[in-house]
């Protein structure tokens, strides 16, 4: 029997070395100390010894058990203060996914960018209006038709979410005087249905440039370095006359579909051309709401939504895309 309680002493040694967590070891535990456990089995064995031998090998054994017992409870309190790992070493890699400007932001950057190139200083204005900036100081007189246009959220009678951002125009035409050069870009808010074409938060950038001498020739050339910029210097586009109340005379600007090149497909509605924005040179009464001389003084204004830029420039045909926060889309940018 001191044969066999040698044996499984160094057994035990070599199985301990091995233990990497818990989990093993109170594997271990149950195998040598467990109730059918090697040690119980070597007790059982006593039964056959003699007296004096048996006393003798019981005495062993209890060393053996007790010797069992410290290393077990040492390891275990060794591998508890360890740090546990917060990761599992034998699981196969994830993928580090790296973010990136979505394209809305993108675009937006992109057209802030071209007019500061040109001049142009960045202005901004509160997102909710009192109706004089929105409507009134822009030739839109209570009552006027052109109000249906822009289908207002009121918060009361005098105050809305702005629904464009010709307001920062107002606003900044009031405190300074020509030359003025202002981009202004921000939020918009229209109750309008959320579909394929329509948002009731979009985003816009509108430009003003106001002196002596300013005329729509200077604006038909500003428009056609923008549509090379952003759609690439093959890109045709068309300045048709419109009305606004702001502008006289008016313009939209339309360009080529990027997908059929201008020979008419489902997206341009077979017409070959894709509206983009509207402009103008501003009308004399916006300069006399905002107390400068129409007779010293002319200007031109443009505005558009960066979203219809974007779904231009990168062939998309629903605006709600932009919003759905799918990766599959996103991730395309």
């Amino acid at each position: 029997m001191q044969r066999q309680i040698e044996e499984l002493k160094q057994e035990f040694e070599k199985i301990l070395q091995k233990v990497k967590d818990s989990d093993t070891l109170e594997k271990i535990r149950v195998r040598y100390l467990g109730r059918k456990g090697e040690i119980n089995r070597l007790f059982k064995e006593l039964s056959k010894l003699g007296i004096d031998e048996k006393r003798i090998m019981g005495n062993e054994i209890n060393k053996l058990k007790q010797l069992i017992t410290n290393r077990v409870e040492k390891l275990r309190t060794e591998l508890q203060s360890k740090p546990k790992a917060d990761y599992e070493p034998l699981l196969p890699g994830r993928t580090v996914y790296v973010g990136h400007q979505h394209p809305l932001s993108r675009v937006f950057k992109e057209i802030v960018a071209f007019f500061k190139d040109y001049g142009f200083a960045l202005k901004t204005g509160p997102e909710i209006e009192f109706d004089w900036y929105n409507f009134e100081a822009l030739n839109i007189p209570k009552h006027h038709p052109a109000r249906d246009m822009f289908s207002s959220l009121y918060i009361r009678k005098d105050l809305m979410l702005r629904s464009h951002t010709s307001p920062i125009q107002i606003r900044v035409m009031e405190k300074q005087k020509p030359p003025i050069k202002i981009i202004c870009p921000g939020r918009c808010y229209r109750y309008d249905p959320f579909d394929a074409s329509h948002s009731p938060v979009f985003h816009q950038v509108e430009a003003l440039y106001v002196d002596e001498g300013v005329s729509f020739g200077e604006l038909k050339w500003l428009l056609k370095e923008f549509v090379c910029y952003m759609f690439g210097p093959k890109t045709r586009y068309e300045l048709r006359p419109s009305y606004f109340p702001f502008t006289e005379p008016s313009g939209e600007l339309a360009v080529s579909c990027p997908v059929c090149g201008g020979d008419g497909c489902t997206v341009c509605g077979n017409t070959g051309w894709l509206e983009m924005l509207g402009c103008g040179m501003v009308h004399p009464q916006v300069l006399k709401n905002v107390k400068i001389s129409p007779r010293k003084y002319s200007g031109y204004a443009l505005g558009m939504g960066v979203e219809r830029v974007a779904m231009i420039k990168y062939v998309i045909d629903d605006i709600r895309i932009f919003y759905n926060n799918d990766l599959r889309f996103l991730e395309q940018f």
